[in-house]
């Protein structure tokens, strides 16, 4: 597999969100709007990466016995250092996205990719498979938090273009069932067609 295909696997074939509906907690909790779901996905980009590139690289020292724990102190460790820096560099969104963030350490997505393909993968291939992945995700939750935004609140990235409110039911967890599922047989109608 070439290292493009690597990336555009996780975007299309693989993502976790459309295809393999992983990662719903934090898919339909928060993307309320566009700027949560792009925030949600790059802290969840950042932990894959770093999680895939670490892993690969210790995955033949560490014993079967032990491989998981092992991954998840590696995944906390990098969530940590997310944590850190968003409450120093952008104070407002890791007030926002909450609890959400120290739960990509269990987030299935991440965990997944590790056991998966980088304890099996060359640093390189696990880099470009996280960032393939992380981009999907990404894409896939800004994506749900702008057609909800629009929807709930007639506003795009926190820019209001629709005078007086929306439909409630959009910005609420209704809306985030039923954009998360028109959107799923869109993208799945789209990629049969390849």
């Amino acid at each position: 597999m070439s290292k493009f295909q690597l990336i555009t696997k996780g975007l299309v074939k693989d993502n976790p969100t459309f295809v393999l509906l992983l990662g719903m907690c934090p898919t339909l909790a928060t993307t309320t709007s566009a700027v949560n779901g792009l925030s949600m996905g790059l802290a969840t980009l950042f932990v894959l990466v770093l999680s895939n590139m670490a892993i690969s690289a210790i995955a033949p020292v560490v014993p079967d016995k032990v491989h998981i724990p092992v991954y998840i102190v590696v995944i906390a460790t990098f969530v940590t250092i997310l944590q850190l820096l968003m409450q120093a560099y952008t104070p407002d969104i890791y007030v926002t996205l909450g609890l959400f963030i120290p739960l990509i350490v269990v987030n299935c997505i991440v965990l997944g990719r590790a056991e998966a393909f980088a304890c099996k993968n060359s640093v390189v291939d696990s880099a470009l498979d996280g960032l393939g992945v992380g981009i999907g995700f990404t894409v896939s939750l800004t994506v749900i938090g702008l057609v909800r935004e629009i929807l709930g609140s007639g506003s795009a990235f926190g820019w209001k273009f629709l005078s007086g409110d929306g439909m409630l039911a959009f910005v609420m967890a209704p809306g985030a069932f039923l954009v998360l599922g028109y959107l799923m047989v869109l993208f799945n109608k789209f990629i049969a067609k390849k």
